[in-house]
């Protein structure tokens, strides 16, 4: 019998509703000091915290340590980090070399209020492995490398409208969920739908001339780790050049799966490309970058240049952190051996989800992934039916019951010292979380 069961409580699994709230009580007895700093938070903060996507009830777990790729919560709980902080965590928790530049950049002065030799050394490591990327500009985050992205295609075409895809996810301020989003910035936006080529040609082609940029993840993130067919985006790069819009991928996230990202893997290459998270090895960070010639409207040299600000777009910290991760750690062949193992971990759930005979898969590609609670091909987003959100919640609970730490929805985002063990360890897991809800997964 799976230990996420007892024997005196089978009955649980007939009822979803009943087993969630079983869960969530479980989850609840077994963290009393969470609650506690949850609770104080509600006071100060709406909701208690300060980023949605930590969100959850009855409370968020509040983590106090970590250590390699393992974290610890305020009651002592120990947990196999597989959030790997969305994709940002790629170094795990305690990298020597990383924590070393950072403490040196720090002795040397924190805000120096002028430009660094190391920022050009960064920036070169950057261009010298992308493809579509000669020049570079760093942001704070990835949220604002979009925004900057946009802002240079509009500069460079002199349009305005930006396309999208729905489902895609660009940033807290460029979300498209819905195409409406009160908290979006006021963008004037297309919409097509995400890899269907013969639509994206079409939509693409109908804007024209008044189109400045279409943005698109070659692999969703938020949108369930649902990765782009290169017929789509080579459908959009074709489109894109026939009508003289800016083709920007958002690797934010993907950049990740090997060498030269997603745009390595498939062959597209775009006219820019976003970055951020891993790449100042757990720092802040963006970047934007491009063509030469798009990039150029940020040339302070030339007349009329487009202004970029950012009080910390080359702090000390993040500059010093990112040459030691992009230029030391995070190799060519480091990205493909994460890459691989991502692989063969995907692989080996989905085959324990056929043998069950489950309505249960993983999308993804490399070493990021996300179970969907459906059967068939998943190649598009989608709304959840309300089972299946619950399905998702009660895998969260259980896989934290199990020790491992994971995305509410379910995102995995391995980090470098996960191991093959802690890949099998996971396995194991959802074999059990499988067994012990197979009346709720068979509906």
């Amino acid at each position: 019998m799976s230990p996420l069961d007892t024997a005196a409580a089978p009955p649980r699994n007939s009822d979803l509703e009943a087993a969630l709230a079983e869960a969530r009580e479980a989850y609840a007895a077994k963290r009393p000091k969470s609650a506690a700093i949850h609770a104080e938070a509600r006071a100060v903060m709406p909701g208690g915290n300060t980023r949605t996507v930590l969100f959850y009830t009855p409370f968020p777990t509040a983590m106090v340590r970590g250590e390699g790729c393992r974290l610890w919560d305020a009651d002592g709980n120990e947990y196999l980090d597989l959030l790997g902080e969305y994709s940002a965590g790629l170094f795990g928790h305690s990298e020597r070399r990383i924590l070393d530049a950072v403490k040196a950049a720090l002795d040397a002065g924190i805000n120096l209020a002028a430009v660094g030799e190391k920022e050009s050394r960064l920036a070169r490591l950057i261009a010298g492995r992308f493809p579509s990327v000669e020049m570079v500009r760093f942001t704070n985050s990835g949220t604002e490398a979009n925004l900057m992205a946009l802002a240079a295609a509009r500069g460079f075409t002199g349009r305005v409208k930006t396309m999208v895809m729905r489902g895609g996810y660009h940033g807290g301020v460029l979300t498209f969920a819905t195409e409406a989003s009160p908290v979006n910035v006021p963008i004037p936006l297309a919409f097509t739908d995400y890899n269907d080529p013969e639509a994206a040609t079409r939509d693409i082609l109908a804007e024209g001339d008044g189109l400045a940029a279409v943005l698109v993840e070659p692999m969703l993130g938020s949108g369930g780790c649902i990765p782009a067919s290169v017929e789509f985006l080579q459908a959009l790069r074709e489109a894109t050049r026939r009508t003289g819009a800016v083709l920007i991928f958002d690797e934010v996230m993907t950049s990740r799966h090997g060498p030269a990202g997603l745009q390595g893997l498939t062959g597209v290459t775009p006219d820019m490309t976003t970055l951020g998270k891993y790449m100042a090895g757990g720092m802040s960070f963006g970047a934007f970058g491009g063509r030469a010639d798009i990039m150029a409207v940020f040339d302070g040299h030339r007349p009329g240049a487009l202004p970029h600000a950012g009080t910390f777009n080359n702090n000390v910290w993040s500059m010093a952190a990112g040459c030691v991760a992009m230029g030391e750690i995070f190799s060519a062949s480091a990205a493909e051996a994460l890459y691989e193992r991502g692989e063969r971990l995907r692989e080996a759930l989905n085959a324990a989800c056929a043998r069950a005979g489950v309505p249960m898969q993983f999308t993804g590609r490399g070493s990021m992934l996300c179970p969907h609670f459906r059967a068939g091909p998943v190649t598009a987003p989608y709304r959840a039916t309300p089972a299946e959100d619950r399905l998702r919640e009660l895998f969260f609970f259980d896989m934290l019951a199990a020790g491992i730490y994971l995305a509410r929805r379910g995102m995995v985002a391995l980090s470098l010292p996960v191991s093959e063990a802690d890949c099998d360890r996971t396995v194991a897991a959802v074999e059990e979380f499988i067994a012990a809800r197979r009346p709720l997964l068979a509906g």
